[in-house]
């Protein structure tokens, strides 16, 4: 059962948008299971399917206590109490919370938003945007620089979503084609924080934008692999796939009105 906490635990950092490998380079540190404890109230059978569900219970000067629940259906089975403490990893001797670190899980536990959404011009943008497109297109899919960076990145309108450490992790880039006809390209999410919404993010707010501006319809190349992502979100497969930068690519396209 420890597992399966420890295994929520990484999902718990994704919901605060913290890709967890990042912590000791941001923060200076990295957390440090002190003392776990199970109370067991009933067993899980083979092959049932359970929710595991993690609190932030309190925060002291260098230490964390989180609280842990693991349900089949609506029938509590596991709680656990787990002890963290935020240390140096070169001596594992422990150091204070960090302000960002505390600021950030307060807020979360509270129900705020772990996130931002930055929707401006490539001055502002782009060094962050880069970074994304860079670790997406270049470090993981292999393709050239030269492909991903053009000339459309000074005009088009770029989205990007922020985490509260201000790290970047998704992007995308709207651009006009023609009269009331936009293009989103360049839709990158960081690898660690796939699957969490934050492409759907970046999605809508530039077909919000587009439909404010005017624009009626919107075009994309979409991955075939990502196809299914953008059918969710209202796009319509034009044509038959086709090689781009030696990934299988097929244009998409939807209408747009008052999102």
């Amino acid at each position: 059962y420890l597992t399966y906490i420890d295994t929520a635990f990484t999902e718990y950092w994704r919901a605060m948008a913290i890709p967890y490998e990042s912590i000791p380079a941001q923060l200076g540190g990295d957390l440090y299971v002190k003392k776990s404890t199970l109370e067991y109230h009933g067993s899980a059978r083979l092959d049932d399917l359970l929710d595991v569900g993690i609190q932030c219970g309190r925060i002291g000067n260098s230490s964390m206590l989180f609280h842990a629940g693991i349900f089949r259906d609506d029938r509590l089975l596991v709680t656990g109490e787990l002890v963290y403490v935020f240390a140096d990893p070169a001596t594992q001797t422990s150091r204070p919370v960090p302000e960002a670190l505390r600021e950030m899980l307060q807020s979360y536990e509270a129900g705020a938003s772990p996130i931002e959404v930055r929707v401006g011009n490539w001055a502002d943008l782009g060094a962050q945007a880069s970074a994304v497109r860079r670790e997406v297109f270049i470090e993981e899919m292999g393709i050239d620089h030269a492909l991903d960076a053009d000339a459309d990145d000074e005009t088009a309108v770029h989205a990007l979503v922020r985490n509260r450490m201000g790290q970047p992790m998704a992007t995308a880039r709207l651009v006009q084609e023609g009269p009331e006809l936009a293009r989103i390209a360049r839709v990158a999410v960081s690898r660690t924080m796939r699957s969490t919404g934050f492409g759907r993010i970046v999605m809508q707010a530039l077909m919000q934008l587009a439909a404010e501006r005017g624009d009626t319809r919107v075009l994309l190349q979409s991955q075939c692999s990502a196809e299914g992502f953008y059918t969710r979100l209202g796009f319509n497969p034009i044509g038959e796939p086709y090689d781009e930068a030696g990934v299988p690519h097929i244009d998409m396209a939807r209408r747009i009105g008052a999102l």
